[in-house]
Order: C-alpha cells, then sequence, then structure tokens
C-alpha cells in the first residue's frame, strides 16, 4: 500500500464547481467539496458490496491521524469485522439527511407552491456544495462560502435560503447533532436586497383614473368582475383568483379565505363591502353552478390563470404602474392616511399577524366590528374617488 498524499498538497488542494477526489492509497482519498470541506474518506469491501466509510474532517484529522484510521479499519476487516459497524459513535447524518427531514417537518405548514419552490432551491443551491457534509463536520465558512456562491446569482434567493439552513441547524440542534447554529454568526455576510414594491398607484387622483378604466375594461367579464373586485377586498391575487362560492356567504356578507389557501396557513375572514356583494351578485349567475367564483376559459374546474388580473392591467395600459398585488399597498395607505382607522385593523385585514389581548399571534377575527366598518368605508371612498371626473361603467 502506498501513500502518495502529502501535507502540502492537501494545504494548497482548492475547491472545483463540483466535488472531486484526491487518493492517498488503500482506498483512502481526500474528499474536497465545491465550499472547500476537505473530508477523509474509505472505500472498503465487506460482505460483497461496496462501503464508504467516514474518517472525519481535515485539519481537525490530520493526514497521520487518518492514515491511523484507515489502518485501524484494514486491522478490522481482517478479523471479519464491518468497520462501518464498528465506529464508536453511530454513523453521522450528512446536512442533505437533515435538511430533508427539516422540509419534511414544516413542509405542512407551507403552501404547495412555496414548498415545490424551496425543495427546487435545496436542490439546485445547497445539496450539491453541502448535502453529502456529515452535520457534525459543516462549519461557518462553509455555510458562508454556499450562501455567497448563491448571493453572486440571487440576493433574494441567498437570503431565503440562508432561513432554510437555519432552520436546519436549529433542527439538528433539537436532534442532538450538533450544539451550535452557525447561521447566527454570519449577520451582515451578504448585503439584503432591494425589495421592488409590487406597483401600485396611492394618488388619490390616479386611483380614480384607475377605477374608472377598470369599470371600462373590455375584456372577459370574469376577467372584469375579478379585476372590480380586487381594489375592493386587496387579498392577494391568488387568493382572489382562488375563491370558492362555498367559501362566500352573502347574506352575512362575510368571505371566509381557509388556512390552505392563506401565505401564513392562517383562516382569514374578508368583510364583503355592499359593492363588493353587488359584483359578486353580478357574475353569480354565470358560475354560480361552479366551484370557483372566476371560472378559467375551460371552465373544467379551474380559476382564471394566475396572469389574469396583471395581463388585464397593461392592457389598460398600466404596466409598471399597477397590480393585482399592488392594490393591496394602496388600500393599506390610503385607508391609513386617509380613512384614519387604526393600523392593526389595517394588518389585520390584510391577514398580517396582529397579536390579540391574549397574546395569540394570530386571531382571524381580531378588531373585526372596526374591520366590517373599514371595508364599506374603503369602498365608498373608492366610489367617491371615481365619481370626481365622472364614471364609465358597463355594468350598469
Amino acid at each position: 500500500m502506498k501513500s502518495v498524499l502529502t501535507d502540502l498538497q492537501i494545504r494548497k488542494a482548492k475547491p472545483k464547481d463540483k466535488a472531486y477526489k484526491i487518493a492517498d492509497g488503500g482506498g483512502m482519498y481526500l474528499y474536497i467539496t465545491p465550499v472547500g470541506s476537505k473530508l477523509w474518506r474509505m472505500k472498503y469491501r465487506f460482505g460483497g458490496k461496496e462501503k464508504t466509510l467516514s474518517l472525519g474532517k481535515y485539519p481537525v484529522v490530520s493526514l497521520e491521524r487518518a492514515r491511523e484510521k484507515r489502518l485501524e479499519a484494514k486491522r478490522l476487516l481482517d478479523e471479519g469485522v464491518d468497520p462501518g459497524q464498528a465506529q464508536e459513535a453511530p454513523q453521522v447524518p450528512t446536512f442533505r439527511d437533515l435538511a430533508t427531514l427539516w422540509y419534511e417537518e414544516k413542509k405542512p405548514t407551507w403552501s404547495e407552491k412555496h414548498a415545490d419552490r424551496l425543495w427546487g432551491r435545496l436542490v439546485r443551491d445547497v445539496y450539491p456544495h453541502l448535502g453529502d457534509t456529515p452535520i457534525t463536520q459543516v462549519s461557518a465558512e462553509d455555510i458562508e462560502i454556499t450562501l455567497k456562491r448563491i448571493a453572486k446569482r440571487s440576493l433574494d434567493t441567498a437570503h431565503r435560503l440562508k432561513a432554510a439552513l437555519r432552520g436546519t441547524l436549529n433542527y439538528a440542534i433539537r436532534k442532538g447533532h450538533i450544539q451550535t447554529n452557525y447561521i447566527e454568526a454570519l449577520k451582515g455576510v451578504i448585503p439584503h436586497p432591494r425589495h421592488r414594491h409590487m406597483p401600485a398607484p396611492t394618488d388619490p387622483a390616479k386611483v380614480g383614473q384607475l377605477l374608472r378604466d377598470i369599470d371600462a375594461y373590455p375584456g372577459s367579464f370574469v376577467v372584469c368582475c375579478a379585476l372590480r373586485l380586487a381594489p375592493l377586498v386587496f387579498v392577494r391575487p391568488g387568493e382572489l383568483r382562488k375563491a370558492e362560492w362555498s367559501e362566500i356567504d352573502l347574506e352575512r356578507a362575510v368571505w371566509e379565505i381557509p388556512a390552505e389557501k392563506m401565505k401564513m396557513r392562517n383562516a382569514h375572514l374578508v368583510p364583503l363591502s355592499k359593492q363588493a356583494l353587488r359584483i359578486l351578485e353580478m357574475i353569480r349567475p354565470l358560475s354560480g353552478g361552479e366551484r370557483f367564483v372566476f371560472p378559467g376559459r375551460s371552465r373544467e374546474l379551474q380559476p382564471i390563470s394566475e396572469a389574469a388580473i396583471n395581463t388585464a392591467l397593461k392592457k389598460l395600459g398600466y404596466k409598471d404602474q399597477a397590480t393585482g398585488h399592488g392594490f393591496r399597498a394602496m388600500a393599506r395607505t390610503l385607508i391609513h392616511e386617509r380613512l384614519r382607522y387604526s393600523p392593526d385593523a389595517i394588518e389585520a385585514q390584510l391577514a398580517h399577524a396582529v397579536p390579540d389581548r391574549l397574546g395569540n399571534a394570530y386571531n382571524r377575527a381580531i378588531h373585526w366590528e372596526e374591520r366590517v366598518e373599514l371595508m364599506q368605508a374603503w369602498a365608498d371612498y373608492l366610489d367617491e374617488l371615481k365619481a370626481q371626473a365622472g364614471s364609465v361603467n358597463p355594468f350598469a
């Protein structure tokens, strides 16, 4: 058995885009990950199967000590003992193992879209660099290098994955594998992205013109109804387009959005103004017998498309000026500045967490009476803005 590695070679070995190996002989090699971790491993056969033995991480385990471990493993093999089974400590799970377990634990609390997007990011951006590293050998430097690599492409993705890494390490701490969450030591290593706010007019005159243009929208009746309802209820676009008749109580004037449709996985109540009820009554003869309030053209149990509202606004000439999501910012600003309702009531109606008197993080009925009044006052205010220069109403 001829050993070929030297300490100088090991120190000079640089990470590459993909993990690679440098052999030392006797089945032992140094495994160098894309983030620069240098891991001792040994290939061997036992019971007719090829196996891999982890011998530690360089420089914690020196070249000399790694060779001693190789000799110990060879001795065990000569005695008919599997060195992998004979290690004093149980097999240490990899970062991938624990990240996947954390993901599966948290998945029921996320929307399907968020869960799918996060899984894709883990597989694409994290697992190739940290996935095969035993969790006990993941260092703060490994995580920093990984995050900086991602940040070169997208700061937003880097910050979202930083949260996933924090969750994974906290999970590993809970399961007794590690004692420290290195993420806490990496505050500020990647700059925060400049978030692009969703375009939304907040000047009353411009809002009035937008609403008049919406009333005159020449597109499909279904999209036109959805577009007119959007600023009145200012829910997230996905919540609006997936609205179902079973969620809406026209007599009580309440729309109850179930938890699985909400971003924060909490059921949400939307008081329906008289104006919102009129729009729903107009579309009910068309879609009242179907599942969705705003059915897609295929009419096969599918709502209007994800792009329907924004496409309509673009056709009206509001590209880069207004979006379906932007109605939320528009309502938040004007209800606070013009109608003077309490910030807590506004945040509660936006489905943001507002602690109640018992300290609960979210209570769907908190500030309910004020929210009912707020939503009617908001609808009346929008009518006033539309009427300031006359209104075109194709539904009248």
